[in-house]
C-alpha cells in the first residue's frame, strides 16, 4: 500500500504546499543569528529576582516562628542579594546605550 501511495501522489509540490504553515507569517531572517549579552545578562536578572521571591514567600509564612535569627537571616541574604545588584549596575551591564 505504501509503494502504491508513492507512485500515484503527485510529485510536484506548488507554492501553496511549500509554504509555511505554523505560524502563518514567512520567515524573515535566519532564526541562528547572534543576540547581543544583554539580553542573556537582563534573563539571568530576572531569573535571580524570581529565586529571590521564591525565598521571602516562605520566610514571610514563617516570620512568627523563626524570629529574630530568620529577620537576621534574611537582611543578610537580601543585603548580598544588593550588593550583587549594585555591582551589576556599577558594571554598566543594565546599560543599553
Amino acid at each position: 500500500m505504501m509503494f502504491m501511495g508513492g507512485l500515484i501522489r503527485p510529485k510536484k509540490y506548488d507554492k501553496v504546499k511549500n509554504s509555511v504553515y505554523e505560524c502563518g507569517m514567512p520567515e524573515f531572517s535566519d532564526a541562528r543569528k547572534r543576540y547581543n549579552v544583554r539580553f542573556y545578562i537582563v534573563a539571568l536578572l530576572f531569573v535571580l529576582f524570581d529565586v529571590e521571591i521564591v525565598f521571602l514567600y516562605p520566610w514571610a509564612v514563617a516570620f512568627g516562628d523563626i524570629g529574630l535569627y530568620g529577620l537576621v537571616a534574611m537582611f543578610m541574604f537580601l543585603i548580598i542579594l544588593v550588593i550583587g545588584f549594585l555591582y551589576e549596575w556599577k558594571k554598566g551591564a543594565l546599560e543599553w546605550v
